[in-house]
């Protein structure tokens, strides 16, 4: 028989996590759910832990432990708080696969545990590749650890690259949707409201990558991601607009063959891949039918209206801290307009600014990464006081 695999879920009640968790559910016989985690939101991580029973509740701000130990205090559930506790409870030996669901930087240090103590990686928290990704890949190399990706546009060239790894690549093109204001001038990109960009037209996702998407950071992340991934140089990485969201990234090789992933925007398919990978097990998703999407249609990025996704390519090539930067500069960014303090545009000239005032330390160790993440985040912050 089998031996089921033991999953981590850190981020359990963010989109990515509890769509994990269903998935888990449908396949009892495949998963033993060993721990499950949230940052603040303790009465969804309390019901989750009440149906799923995991072996290991982790609440990461402290202040809500009581409430979620008491609420738990009648299961066989052990319940621990604060931020070292997520990256002590993936060293556990019943764990094999770790999907890394947490928003933003936080999910470095977790993510940097589990592969010290050899665990598999399936990855949703694309931030710490972007963050530290040749820090990550050495330490997954020497570790003899395997990624898997779970953003769908990397799934898709994962998927691609399944039977091909000995072909090299000569380009791989990350699709993406517009988001809600694709073909939006500059100047229109001024009038935008928070409503208007949250209001993504295919995906269904938090509020903080819904953001990323209307500005196209998260497709620059993503292109950052790809680099360390896949192993390739940014000019071998393009970004094409693809409306429809069907055709999730593609592969070109050497022969100038193409491969492409597609299928209706769904993100427990590449959940599922990751934590099944390489098997692929049978689900009741719904079906793409071609006559309901005659035309597949693609786009060039306007890269002078949505400079972010030019700023990722800038900070990719230069290597070192910069992309760390240029991320812990967004994340305040993209919280200051959801709080209604800045513009949509504002981001840009955050990110912008912050890119350049930031030193650039190549070659980093861990403690530099600490470092630059820390100080954007100050400079960020002090800009956008300077800006109200």
């Amino acid at each position: 028989m089998q031996k089921k695999k033991g999953i981590a879920i850190l981020g359990s009640t963010g989109s990515i996590g509890t769509q994990a968790l269903e998935v888990i559910e449908v396949y009892p016989e495949q998963f033993d759910l060993q721990v499950i985690t949230a940052n603040k939101n303790a009465d969804l991580l309390i019901k989750q832990a009440i149906k799923h029973q995991p072996n290991i509740v982790v609440i990461a701000d402290e202040s809500l432990f009581d409430k979620v130990r008491d609420a738990l205090s009648n299961e066989d559930i052990h319940v621990y708080a604060g931020s070292k506790a997520l990256s002590q409870v993936v060293m556990g030996d019943e764990i094999d696969v770790v999907l890394t669901a947490m928003m933003g930087y936080a999910g470095l240090e977790p993510t940097l545990s589990a592969i010290h103590a050899k665990k598999n990686i399936a990855l949703a928290n694309k931030e710490t590749l972007v963050v530290a990704g040749e820090l990550i890949t050495k330490l997954a190399y020497e570790n003899g650890v395997n990624i898997y990706p779970v953003d769908s546009e990397h799934s898709a060239i994962f998927q691609c690259l399944t039977g091909e790894f000995q072909n090299k690549i000569e380009k791989i093109y990350l699709t993406a949707s517009g988001g809600p204001f694709r073909g939006f001038s500059a100047e229109e990109l001024q009038k935008v409201t928070k409503a208007q960009a949250l209001n993504h037209p295919n995906w269904e996702m938090g509020a903080k990558i819904t953001i990323d998407s209307a500005s196209m950071m998260n497709k620059g992340l993503e292109v950052i991601e790809a680099k360390w991934l896949f192993n390739i140089h940014p000019d071998q990485i393009d970004v094409i607009v693809h409306p429809q969201s069907i055709v999730h990234s593609l592969v070109q090789f050497e022969d100038g063959s193409m491969k492409a992933q597609m299928g209706l925007p769904d993100m427990k398919l590449p959940i599922q891949y990751a934590l099944t990978y390489p098997n692929r097990l049978k689900t009741d998703f719904p079906r793409f039918n071609f006559m309901d999407y005659p035309e597949l249609t693609f786009e060039k990025v306007d890269t002078k209206v949505f400079t972010n996704l030019q700023l990722a390519y800038d900070v990719l090539r230069e290597g070192g801290t910069a992309a760390c930067g240029l991320n812990a500069s967004n994340e305040i960014a993209v919280d200051a307009f959801l709080k209604e303090q800045i513009s949509f545009v504002d981001i840009f000239r955050i990110n912008t600014e912050i890119v350049e005032r930031i030193e650039n330390v190549q070659k980093p160790q861990l403690e530099d990464y600490i470092a630059i993440d820390e100080l954007a985040r100050k400079e960020a912050k002090n800009f956008i006081k300077n800006l109200s």
